[in-house]
Order: structure tokens, then C-alpha cells, then sequence
């Protein structure tokens, strides 16, 4: 009892520190090979993501379509769909997140970058290749299912009807802050020096997130969260609401993924109180 005991990562419970902010600028970085590994990896992650993701929506459309005699109560459903989403997440924040970080999404870099988890250059290169895999991700899945891609929406976000502008933003919003705040505790540093299992649980957490705000966003803008999917899916889509309503998807997740990072920051983790403690110490100049 009292006494400090040692845990993996090096810490012990009781003098644990956080890791030094990552600068906004690394150059040493740019001339390590793993700093191209990991853009690699967010690339293939993310073109898997939307290839997957997008064949499991029109899949499902197709089997449901009344005029190709469909069943309305066949295919995966909207269930089905929230797992594919969820599921894949799971599984590719599993495979890389010891290589990248396992993003596979431009909010959860934006909200890691808010507070110093990545370097600003890491930051806007893992978007770019984010964006590019999503792109080709439905790219695929236009070219192997050309003959439903177009008929049934090709996997692009949009407002569903009913729906004011101000509900769908706030539901990317919401949906995003649930997602990134996920991130943020199953990754915590601190958590994972006192409990060794928490880095491997982690990509299920994440991918459970994502599962559920999929149930509950579906009806409403289609389900972005991630403005990679939503973008590749209307590049390759090009369809001219899914353009006018693309803004949603991206400042809807920034936002939320910004709250995020300044809740765990700075409430839950307390850095708010940590650095008006440091700003009271300090000595006068």
C-alpha cells in the first residue's frame, strides 16, 4: 500500500509524465523512411475503408431496390451498414496503428494535431494521403460495379430530406466529437503506462464509436465523421448535391473533433489547471 508501482511503458502510477509535445515543425522526420511508411499505410487503410464501406451501401441498395424485385427487408440493412463502417475501423486501426497511428481520417489527425500528438508537416500529409486513398477507394468500386455505382448514389454523403442545414452539421459535429473522444481515451498515454492491455483494446473502442454513430447519423446526412470518405465518395460520385452539401462534411468533423481534443486536453486531463499552476509558480521577470 503507498508504494509506487512499476508499469508497463517504463512508469511507474505515481510519477508518470506526459510525452513531450510533438513540434509543429520536425524536420528530422522528413528523412526517416517510417514517416513514409506511415503515409503509405494511411493511404491503403483509407482506399480499404471506402472500398469496403461503399460496395456494403450499394450492395445493400440493389438487393433492396423494388423495381429489381427486391426484398425491403433483405440485404444488410441499415444495421449491416453501421457494422461494415465499424468493423473496418476496428480492423484497420488494428493493423496500423504501430505503423501510422491508425487515423484513416483527416478529423482525428486534425484533433491529434490540436493538441501536438503529430507535427503540423505529418499532420497535412497524412489528409492528403487520407484523401487520395478515399478517392481511390471508390474509384474501385466504381470501376468493378459500374452498373449500380450511379443508380444508387454512389456512397456520397448527403442531407437527407426533412433535414435543416443546421441539424446535419450538428449531427457531424456530434458524431465526430464522439469518435475523436473515443480516440483520444483509448489512446491516452497515461492510461495505457497503468494498464498494459488498453494499446491492444484500443481499435475496438474506436471502431465501436464509429458503429454506433453510424445507427444514429445514417438518416440524417448518410453518416460522414470523416471528411476523407465523404470527399472520395463525391469525387468519383460528382453529383451536384452531394458538392453543394460537401462543406458539412468537413467543417462539421473539424469542429467536433476540435472540441474533442480541448475537452481531453485541458478538462479531462486537467492541462488548463496545469498550466495556470505553471503561469502562479513562475517566478517574476
Amino acid at each position: 500500500m503507498g508504494k509506487d508501482i512499476e508499469v508497463g511503458g517504463g512508469y511507474s502510477a505515481k510519477d508518470y509524465q506526459d510525452p513531450p509535445p510533438e513540434p509543429l515543425i520536425d524536420a528530422e522526420e522528413l528523412g526517416k523512411w517510417s514517416f513514409y511508411r506511415a503515409i503509405i499505410a494511411e493511404f491503403i487503410a483509407t482506399l480499404l475503408f471506402l472500398y469496403v464501406t461503399v460496395l456494403t451501401v450499394i450492395g445493400y441498395k440493389s438487393q433492396t431496390d423494388a423495381a429489381l424485385n427486391g426484398d425491403q427487408c433483405g440485404g444488410v440493412g441499415i444495421l449491416g451498414i453501421a457494422w461494415a463502417f465499424g468493423g473496418m475501423i476496428f480492423v484497420l486501426v488494428y493493423c496500423t496503428a504501430g505503423i501510422s497511428g491508425g487515423h484513416i481520417n483527416p478529423a482525428v489527425t486534425f484533433g491529434l494535431l490540436l493538441a501536438r500528438k503529430v507535427s503540423l508537416v505529418r499532420a497535412i500529409l497524412y489528409m492528403v494521403a487520407q484523401s487520395l486513398g478515399a478517392i481511390c477507394g471508390v474509384g474501385l468500386v466504381k470501376a468493378f460495379q459500374s452498373s449500380y455505382y450511379t443508380k444508387y448514389g454512389g456512397g456520397a454523403n448527403e442531407l437527407a430530406d426533412g433535414y435543416s442545414t443546421g441539424t446535419g452539421l450538428g449531427a457531424e459535429i456530434v458524431g465526430t466529437f464522439v469518435l475523436v473522444y473515443t480516440v483520444f481515451s483509448a489512446t491516452d498515454p497515461k492510461r495505457n503506462a497503468r494498464d498494459s492491455h488498453v494499446p491492444v483494446l484500443a481499435p475496438l473502442p474506436i471502431g465501436f464509436a464509429v458503429f454506433i454513430v453510424h445507427l444514429a447519423t445514417i438518416p440524417i446526412t448518410g453518416t460522414g465523421i470523416n471528411p476523407a470518405r465523404s470527399l472520395g465518395a463525391t469525387v468519383i460520385y460528382n453529383n451536384d448535391k452531394a458538392w453543394n452539401d460537401q462543406w458539412i462534411f468537413w467543417v462539421g468533423p473539424f469542429i467536433g473533433a476540435a472540441i474533442a481534443a480541448l475537452y481531453h486536453q485541458y478538462i479531462l486531463r486537467a492541462g488548463a489547471v496545469k498550466a495556470l499552476g505553471s503561469f502562479r509558480t513562475s517566478p517574476n521577470i
